[in-house]
């Protein structure tokens, strides 16, 4: 089996400046200081840091460049993610760039952080992707992961790493890091959720082995997190158990047991539809997500209050 290693960027990312340089920084000293490295993570939006109204294409100008850095290197580049344009929309997408500068697959975020991150369009693809003699690998952005559901079809489709770039800046972060140890272990993966710092989140990036033994947790400022992955412990644990002892995933697939609360017209979820709107607190007289002028113009909005909270800081 190839070793194969991933080195976590917490990184100070601006919102007012590109980071992009920044990002080929870190990846060259990387290389250099752990030339054992074979994949380097950043942390969601690390490009261009959380406005929408940077959004490109894609393939576009950023992507290009972050491409360039990963073919110098000749390393596997997820520079987290970045705010993509596409039919009058915007994503919030990761591109996957291998080792000789290619994107081999893009995966945009599924669960936009509404009612806060409005304007963001949804994704609906999964994504996993192999790296040759190692394993399979699967991708979920920041509030994918509230969802259980979103790393149990990622390990169905045979992910045995999950990659979980993340933009946290706000006071449950402690509860991210307990939902991260949670989904390592519940789908027998390693769990990589790497946060940035300055406008880039507050920190405290976590990577979870899949018996649910934390390999490390950062503290607040900029990091270099490099571990290396044992693909053998993901298998030997599934067939063996966790620690052991349960496999859950052999008893999610052997279950008898059907879930109809997800079949939309079953009519099992009908309390869930008597909570409200998804709004603000202060906007639920509202009802809608899209103010005058569609999505765009909330995005201008949150984009200028943005700055405006950062001029007072």
């Amino acid at each position: 089996m190839k070793r194969f290693a991933i080195a976590g960027i917490q990184m100070s990312v601006s919102a007012f400046e590109e980071n992009i340089t920044r990002m080929g920084h870190y990846v060259a000293h990387v290389k250099h200081r752990f030339p054992w490295v074979d994949m380097v993570l950043f942390s969601e939006l690390a490009a261009y840091g959380p406005s929408p109204l940077k959004a490109e294409t894609m393939p576009g100008e950023a992507e290009q460049r972050l491409c360039q850095i990963a073919a110098q290197h000749g390393i596997w580049l997820i520079p987290g993610s970045l705010f993509e344009l596409r039919d009058g929309h915007v994503f919030n997408t990761s591109p996957v760039i291998n080792p000789q500068g290619e994107v081999i697959a893009r995966f945009s975020k599924l669960f936009p952080f509404l009612p806060y991150e409005k304007g963001i369009t949804a994704g609906d693809q999964f994504v996993v992707f192999d790296v040759p003699d190692a394993g399979r690998i699967g991708i979920s952005i920041c509030y994918d992961m509230w969802f259980p559901e979103t790393t149990r079809t990622l390990a169905a489709m045979g992910a045995e790493v999950i990659l979980h770039p993340t933009m946290t800046d706000t006071i449950d972060r402690e509860v991210e890091l307990a939902i991260a140890r949670a989904s390592a272990v519940t789908n027998q993966v390693y769990f990589l959720d790497i946060n940035g710092v300055g406008d880039g989140g507050t920190g405290r990036s976590i990577v979870v082995d899949p018996a649910g033994y934390v390999l490390h947790q950062a503290g607040n400022g900029p990091e270099i997190i490099p571990v290396e992955i044992d693909f053998d412990k993901v298998r030997r644990e599934r067939e063996r158990g966790l620690r052991g002892l349960g496999q859950p995933l052999k008893s999610f697939r052997d279950r008898r047991c059907d879930f109809p609360v997800y079949q939309r017209d079953s009519g099992l979820d009908a309390y869930l539809y008597r909570l409200g709107p998804l709004t603000k607190p202060e906007d639920h007289h509202q009802g809608e997500l899209s103010g005058p002028g569609g999505p765009m113009a909330e995005i201008k909005a949150d984009s200028d209050a943005l700055a405006a909270s950062q001029v007072q800081e």
